[in-house]
């Protein structure tokens, strides 16, 4: 089991990539398209064009986990939408809300109590 701690960035790519992509590609993308290091320690999240599958990539300190998240049924309903910005940062309890298919803009958090 895996946990991320609260102090986490994470990253929301939102422009879907190629699922085929490894460790070695999303490392790339973190680095040429969205321009962040990923040996920082952040967790980078990516979905598919069709919307039923995310992958995690982060950097442990010895080495990269790569993680995979796959409907059995349905698409992920809530992705946010691409403005000017190439990705999106958010917490890691709407990381939690968001791996159970759910709208971290529409749930009940408390009060933030650290600063991005």
């Amino acid at each position: 089991m895996l946990q991320i701690a609260a102090q986490a960035k994470i990253f929301l790519c939102l422009q879907p990539i190629d699922f085929r992509k490894g460790i070695d590609g999303l490392f790339a993308v973190c680095r040429q398209h969205l321009d962040i290091d990923p040996m920082t320690g952040a967790v980078f999240v990516f979905r598919n064009k069709s919307r039923t599958s995310l992958k995690f990539l982060f950097y442990d300190g010895q080495g990269f986990w790569l993680c995979v998240k796959r409907l059995s049924k349905g698409k992920f309903l809530w992705w946010p939408k691409k403005d000017t910005s190439l990705h999106h940062i958010i917490m890691p309890r709407e990381l939690q809300t968001l791996i159970w298919n759910g709208n971290p803009e529409k749930a009940a958090f408390s009060n933030e109590w650290r600063k991005i």
